[in-house]
C-alpha cells in the first residue's frame, strides 16, 4: 500500500499516461490544495478525502506548479501511506518538471490533462 500518483492526457477515448510517482507526498499535497481551491470538484460525498479523484489541470495550474517547485514551495504533506517528506528529493523535482513540459504539450495538442491518485 502507498500513495500512487498519475498524470494523464485524454482526447476522446484515447488516454495516455504522462507520468507516475510513488509517494511524492509534497506534490500530492499541492494537488489537494488546488482541489480545495477549485471547490473540491468531483468530491465523493461518502468519502470526502482527495483520493481517486481526477483533477483536470490547465496551463495556469502547470505554471503555478512549476514556479512552486522551482522555489521549493511545495507543502509538507503527511499521511499514513505517504512515506517520508518528498520536498527535498532532487529526482522528484527533475522528473516532475519534465512531466509538466509534457503536460503543456498535451494541452497544446488539444488533450485534457488530469492528475489522479490512489492510496
Amino acid at each position: 500500500m502507498g500513495l500512487d500518483m498519475y498524470l494523464s492526457a485524454k482526447k476522446g477515448k484515447e488516454e495516455i499516461e504522462i507520468g507516475y510517482w510513488r509517494k511524492h507526498n509534497a506534490l500530492h499535497g499541492w494537488m489537494e490544495n488546488l482541489w480545495n481551491e477549485l471547490g473540491r470538484p468531483r468530491q465523493n460525498k461518502e468519502d470526502p478525502c482527495f483520493n481517486c479523484i481526477p483533477l483536470q489541470l490547465n496551463t495556469e495550474h502547470l505554471d503555478r506548479l512549476e514556479k512552486d517547485i522551482l522555489n521549493n514551495d511545495l507543502p509538507e504533506t503527511q499521511g499514513f501511506f505517504f512515506g517520508a517528506d518528498s520536498r527535498e528529493d532532487d529526482h522528484y523535482k527533475t522528473y516532475t518538471l519534465q512531466k509538466i513540459e509534457e503536460a503543456r504539450q498535451a494541452i497544446k495538442d488539444g488533450k485534457k490533462v488530469f492528475y489522479n491518485s490512489w492510496w
